[in-house]
């Protein structure tokens, strides 16, 4: 019997300000993790590394980033690096603006494309060899079940997360030799910051299950899922529509 003890662990919350991010950084936090709280916002991320270490007496660090500043990611990328406990990530930022505005504003069309899919992209292509590397661990993204389709009323944010999707399709691959997995969660509507008022939404899922949903979903290794799982169905169906048909539905 090996007298080695288990390595230490942390949760990389790339996106931490968000709802999701905080309530992620509490549970993992209780499971033992150390948590590093990444994202643009400095102020947010103290007040609830403050909270989550109060809570839990977990180690909980911050640390700047911004998904659309591609050159700051290698130097990030190495500073997690540089890190004592064996990483695993959590993936959650984005963007999301209504169709119509982003039609007459090119600058929100880069946006959105910029954080919801280079941004990933960017971050974890220099977060995978680390990975790699360490010979296990854990990704999981919260993307959405827009990706599955393109639809009238979010055809732009859809196909940034369409594209993310297919990434991280590879990515799994890539990582599964190292033995690390990746989980990708399409999730439907949260009540988050980023829809709060937005028109047309219905069957809302809580920033507390969905959190919940992904750790939970990480630990099984999951490839894909959808939260919540109701989701499926309704995207199944969203799917199988004809094109002739889909391109006259006002969604």
């Amino acid at each position: 019997m090996s007298d080695t003890a288990p390595r230490k662990r942390t949760w990389l919350v790339l996106g931490a300000s968000s709802s999701v991010g905080r309530a992620f950084a509490r549970l993992a936090a209780q499971q033992g993790a150390d948590i590093v709280l990444a994202g643009r916002d400095t102020d947010d991320l103290n007040r609830t590394a403050a909270d989550v270490a109060l809570r839990t007496g977990a180690s909980v660090d911050v640390m700047p980033f911004d998904a659309a500043d591609f050159d700051s990611h290698a130097a990030f990328a190495a500073d997690c690096a540089r890190r004592d406990s064996a990483l695993d990530v959590f993936l959650l930022f984005g963007t999301m603006h209504e169709q119509d505005d982003s039609d007459a504003d090119f600058d929100l069309v880069r946006q959105t494309v910029n954080v919801n899919y280079l941004g990933a992209v960017s971050i974890l292509d220099r977060l995978a060899p680390i990975l790699e590397e360490q010979g296990d661990g854990r990704v999981v993204v919260l993307s959405s079940v827009a990706g599955d389709r393109g639809r009238r009323k979010n055809y732009l944010y859809g196909s940034a997360k369409g594209a993310l999707n297919l990434y991280l399709q590879g990515l799994r691959a890539r990582l599964f030799e190292a033995g690390v997995s990746v989980t990708t969660v399409k999730a439907g509507f949260l009540d988050t910051d980023m829809t709060f008022g937005l028109p047309g939404l219905f069957l809302v899922a809580s920033p507390q299950e969905c959190a919940e949903a992904c750790l939970r979903l990480s630990a099984k290794g999951r490839e894909t899922a959808y939260f919540p799982k109701f989701w499926f169905l309704i995207m199944t169906i969203i799917k199988s529509i004809p094109e002739p048909i889909f391109k006259r539905l006002s969604i």
